[in-house]
């Protein structure tokens, strides 16, 4: 699941980061081209961009992870299943359709054997394949909750992950208790959300802080009451 956003950064720590940033993707292409081909090179400079709180390794990792996960899963089961492979500070969310419980417990040994994978949510469901307008609603329910944590202004949006399955809207993210709940209470609230799990990591408020005061990562702070 790779729905990039684009940081904002100021002027000097912008171009040291980048430096660093395309210096880890050169080292690891190598490693990577063999599974990923030519075009991780685009994808992996695009994630490491985001503004987040994992540090830039930790995203190329999550990249290396969903995409090892997804050819490991296609090749295995092809077309027999619908899975989508979401990897966030090396937490694996698995969401979609199988046939029967034999292939969910196949899919989660699949993803469980990529390297650098710490810990799997298991969310498949036994059922048929969602249909095109099932998806295309998902996204817009996704797309809803995004907008909505924009308006709500109680937390950095681009913290949380947010993926919708059947009208299911899972959250992700490095983020401390109160930006959780404040993010499941706008989820919940939104207009077609059936119910809201989270798949957090959660951190203290010094965590947060000293991971936000990282040398090139802007992370927007809620108002101040």
């Amino acid at each position: 699941m790779k729905s990039l956003q684009l940081p904002q950064y100021s002027q000097s720590p912008r171009n040291a980061r980048r430096i660093i940033l395309w210096a880890l993707l050169a080292a690891l292409t190598p490693t990577l081209a063999g599974c990923f081909g030519a075009a991780v090179i685009g994808i992996g400079a695009s994630a490491l961009m985001i503004a987040d709180r994992r540090p830039a390794e930790t995203q190329l990792t999550d990249e290396g992870i969903e995409m090892r996960a997804a050819n490991r899963i296609t090749e295995k089961l092809a077309d027999r299943v619908h899975v989508n492979v979401t990897s966030y500070n090396r937490s694996v969310l698995l969401t979609g359709e199988i046939p029967d419980n034999s292939a969910r417990v196949e899919v989660e040994k699949l993803v469980s054997g990529v390297p650098n994978v710490k810990a799997i949510s298991n969310e498949l469901q036994v059922s048929g394949n969602s249909s095109l307008g099932a998806r295309s609603n998902d996204s817009f329910i996704t797309s809803k909750v995004k907008a909505r944590f924009v308006d709500a202004n109680k937390f950095a949006p681009h913290l949380v992950k947010v993926v919708t399955e059947s009208g299911v809207v899972y959250l992700m993210g490095l983020v401390t208790k109160h930006e959780a709940e404040a993010a499941v209470e706008v989820a919940r609230t939104t207009g077609g959300v059936l119910k809201v799990v989270r798949v957090f990591d959660i951190v203290t408020e010094e965590q947060s802080r000293q991971m936000d005061n990282q040398p090139g990562t802007t992370t927007a702070s809620p108002p101040k009451k």
